[in-house]
């Protein structure tokens, strides 16, 4: 199907994750305070036979008047940001700018780096920006939305068929295209990928990826076989009359490689403050990690405490909107297939879901869809843009959609767009920042209720936003504050970063006024 076998790296072991590979070189460097963000070392290339590096810094630096700086200097080059030598035209439209943007974010095969720790993919794809050198699983179907407005089937094409390689190579979509991303996945858009490129090309691509769209259905489903109430296994979630439904998950329970530093030092505090045990919140880190959302109070038992962060006992809506859909995808390959059997398995699957999605998410008392907290029995106390994953894929009833209309509304639109959550906890994914996946999500959603007075305002509010901080900067962001629209947006393990693949495809698809 691919044409295309990946090529080992230059040096190691292929797939081997930095850490395992540098062993204590590597978590010294991360304690050295050298590198301000902890994935620049994750991303190095080193300059010879990773062996001799290791065997080379055991000899050396216990030696008096060792320098660590120089050492690494002489051995490894570090990787350059995105987008920093370019050079945009504030006097052009922000349209003409993000088509100039293209060809600055798509990265070739032949050009991809290699002896590090990035996994090498078949086919061009579009990276996000800044220090995210790596194609993304949940970024890219919105930068696909702004492709399809560009015109550029082709690179659609090229990052499908570039998932579908990672599906059949590991089982499953890793977050990113590098070795110490392979514990964990992200949000399961594969499907909606699908769809869109189904959309441009016909229903014979569903057919065609209905192997990897299974695989990553299994890999989402894996069972331990118990069907106790109330427990979990992996990313699956078992509740009172048979309910699968699905959480955030990583299968290890270290610091992440790439906020290394951040990460110890948050398991320390928790320690401290909850008597946690640093792995179990290393697990919740990294489960936090594979939603997208790291970091957000959403995570949180207490919503100003990090320390707090308790990710895997929650099952998320948005999570489970998605399986739905990806439930309905396999259940019309199936049947393009003359598989009635399995069309009819999945559909069941799909309408089970859509049960349990109102039965578990829906709060009555709030007129709001919110996460659940499993190991509580109750709805977090979170009240985030999560919530309108049901209006975006039809799972909301008509009354509910009028409630939630009314809520967005009155909670989450500011002047620059929506907000995340409410709640100002100094992470990114709260107040007063808002992200371009999200207002994406809650514009289709709305329209989908026909509730086109609010899409529009919100749609209005949030290309005025871009536009105004690329006349200013010429710079598409990451994030935005929406809140103060004369603010950069802040929080989070980095400073904002400029590209940007989602916000350009949202931009587009919005300003095309597509839904």
């Amino acid at each position: 199907m691919y044409g295309f076998i990946a090529p080992a790296f230059t040096y190691g072991s292929p797939h081997v994750s930095p850490e395992d590979l540098y062993g204590t070189l590597f978590r010294d460097i991360q304690h050295s305070h050298i590198f301000e963000d902890s994935k620049t070392f994750a991303d190095a290339i080193p300059l010879e036979d990773p062996v001799l590096i290791i065997e080379r810094y055991h000899q050396e630096n216990d030696k008096p008047g060792f320098d660590l700086q120089a050492f690494i200097d002489q051995n490894f080059r570090m990787p350059a940001h995105i987008v920093s030598t370019f050079q945009a035209d504030k006097s052009s439209s922000t349209s003409e700018n993000i088509d100039r943007l293209w060809s600055v974010l798509t990265r070739q095969p032949e050009n991809q780096e290699r002896g590090g720790s990035l996994i090498p993919l078949p086919f061009p794809y579009v990276v996000p920006g800044g220090r995210f050198r790596e194609i993304y699983y949940w970024d890219s179907y919105f930068t696909m939305l702004g492709l399809k407005e560009a015109g550029r089937t082709d690179l659609i094409e090229s990052m499908v068929n570039n998932f579908a390689y990672l599906i059949d190579s590991f089982g499953y979509i890793p977050t990113a295209n590098r070795t110490y991303y392979l514990t964990r996945s992200q949000p399961p858009f594969f499907s909606l990928m699908v769809r869109l490129y189904s959309d441009m090309a016909g229903n014979e691509i569903l057919k065609r990826y209905l192997p990897q769209l299974q695989k990553e259905y299994d890999y989402w489903m894996r069972n331990d076989g118990t069907h106790e109430s109330f427990t979990a296994h992996r990313r699956l979630v078992k509740l009172p009359n048979g309910t699968l439904l699905n959480r955030y998950w990583d299968d290890k329970a270290t610091p992440r490689p790439e906020s290394y530093r951040e990460d110890v030092e948050l398991g320390a505090e928790a320690k401290d403050k909850h008597g946690t045990a640093p792995e179990a919140t290393f697990r919740h880190i990294r489960a936090a990690a594979e939603s997208g959302w790291d970091f957000s109070s959403r995570w949180f038992a207490d919503e100003n405490d990090f320390a707090s962060i308790h990710t895997t006992d929650i099952v998320p809506v948005d999570l489970n909107c998605l399986m739905h859909h990806l439930e309905k995808a396999l259940a019309e390959a199936y049947l393009l297939h003359d598989n009635t059997k399995m069309h009819l398995q999945y559909e069941e699957k799909a309408r089970l879901r859509a049960a349990a999605i109102h039965t578990y998410f829906w709060d009555g008392s709030r007129n709001f869809f919110m996460d659940y907290d499993f190991k509580n029995r109750d709805f977090t106390k979170s009240v985030t843009l999560a919530g309108t994953f049901p209006l975006y894929f039809k799972l909301a009833t008509k009354s509910q959609s009028h409630y939630m209309s009314g809520y967005i509304r009155l909670n989450f639109m500011r002047s620059g767009g929506l907000l995340t959550t409410t709640i100002r906890s100094g992470q990114q994914w709260d107040a007063p920042n808002g992200w371009a996946p999200l207002q994406w999500i809650t514009y289709k959603g709305l329209r989908n209720y026909n509730f086109h007075r609010t899409a529009d305002e919100l749609s209005a509010e949030w290309i005025a936003l871009v536009d105004k901080e690329f006349k200013h900067s010429g710079k598409l962001l990451e994030k935005y504050n929406v809140s103060d629209t004369n603010l950069i947006a802040g929080g989070g393990e980095y400073e904002v970063q400029e590209g940007f693949g989602w916000t350009n495809g949202v931009y587009l698809r919005m300003k095309n006024k597509k839904c």
